[in-house]
């Protein structure tokens, strides 16, 4: 009898998801800003203890908004790191913004913070720090160089809700961070993002942009008698069908993650001797970074190894994928000079990396198969 396919990942229920969207269509109001959109912004500043969060239709649109709220402009520089997704670029790039590409880590994978300083130059406007897999950036050592050299740190955080760096919440850190809510990710409601603001300098006009460049919100509360166009912005608000469903995970919040927890662990555990025998290697995670349990990922000895074990798993039903590609090497990356070796380790990582199956509602059972699989492989 054939098994069953395990997908990748497959997004799922946590309890009153449904419920909440047909009390949303039953109040009348699921355009933006309704009554659960509210409710989000109010768990995810007091959970996260920010100043303001705001949903937003996706995390590149958040990121937008970071541009916009800094007043990019054509010529100025961001720092970002070349493993990364294209949404964490574009959204600088937009504002006609020149990226500097920074190699990563070996260790977390995340943008290499000793590496940053020789990027600045007199025309750099911001750090985009990402937290890969919800691991945490070195933001010591990031925001104090930011201050040294007076620019800004955008905190690309779509991987890390929840996750912590020296007890502190991700997101939480520079004046601006964005969050996801992909149907890939801890949380969800299919698409969908946050930006949390750290800065109160930028509360007003952060709400001005995400309605379009007016002045709406203040009329909503009464501040003006009427609501004009006051500054440039787009359509950011995300139906409150959405944020109903995503409140529904809210609510689960530590169900969801006890869940997540223990599939990261038991990957760890049962596949730490296979690693050792093939010279795989495993995720880290520094002491004083708290995870979030976003993914599970192997780094294979080899691009040739790392291909022949995603086709042996897909031999057996199993989707497993690889991750970014050097965004310096890429077509628009070549743009701005990017060339083999400005990257090292990011480029080495790219060829190396594969993501396991990982999702709320992976059993024990499939995630045996998933570990048998793995270890029947010889890199």
């Amino acid at each position: 009898m054939t098994a069953k396919p395990i997908p990748f990942n497959r997004a799922s229920l946590a309890g009153n998801e449904f419920r909440y969207i047909f009390q949303a269509l039953e109040n009348g109001h699921i355009s933006g800003d309704g009554g659960f959109t509210k409710r989000c912004h109010e768990f995810l500043e007091k959970e996260l203890g920010v100043g303001k969060a705001l949903l937003t239709t996706s995390c590149t649109h958040a990121l937008e908004m970071a541009a916009l709220l800094l007043d990019l402009q054509p010529g100025d520089e961001v720092i970002v790191p070349s493993f990364t997704f294209v949404s964490t670029v574009n959204a600088f790039v937009l504002r006609g913004v020149r990226p500097v590409f920074c190699d990563i880590r070996e260790d977390t994978l995340n943008i290499d913070d000793r590496k940053i300083e020789g990027l600045i130059t007199s025309r750099t406007r911001a750090i985009v720090a990402v937290h890969y897999a919800g691991v945490g950036c070195e933001m010591d050592s990031i925001l104090a160089l930011a201050e040294r050299h007076g620019v800004a740190v955008v905190a690309d955080n779509a991987h890390g809700l929840f996750g912590k760096f020296k007890g502190k919440y991700l997101g939480t850190f520079g004046c601006l961070a964005t969050q996801s809510f992909h149907e890939t990710k801890n949380f969800t409601c299919g698409e969908g993002g946050a930006l949390l603001i750290n800065d109160q300098r930028h509360f007003e006009r952060a709400e001005i942009i995400r309605e379009k460049g007016t002045n709406r919100n203040r009329f909503f509360r009464g501040q003006v008698d009427k609501y004009t166009w006051v500054d440039v912005g787009s359509s950011y608000l995300p139906s409150d069908v959405l944020a109903a469903f995503l409140f529904g995970q809210f609510e689960h919040r530590e169900q969801i993650q006890a869940s997540r927890r223990r599939i990261w662990n038991y990957y760890r555990e049962h596949l730490a001797e296979w690693a050792n025998r093939n010279g795989v290697r495993l995720p880290f995670v520094p002491e004083h970074c708290e995870q979030p349990w976003h993914m599970f990922y192997t780094l294979l000895p080899s691009l040739e190894a790392r291909q022949a074990l995603i086709a042996h798993l897909k031999n057996r039903e199993i989707l497993s994928v690889f991750h970014y590609l050097p965004l310096h090497l890429s077509e628009m990356g070549k743009r701005w000079d990017g060339k083999e070796g400005d990257c090292p380790v990011t480029e080495r990582v790219s060829d190396r990396v594969i993501r396991l199956p990982f999702y709320n509602e992976l059993s024990e059972s499939d995630q045996e198969r998933v570990v048998c699989a793995v270890s029947e492989f010889e890199a």
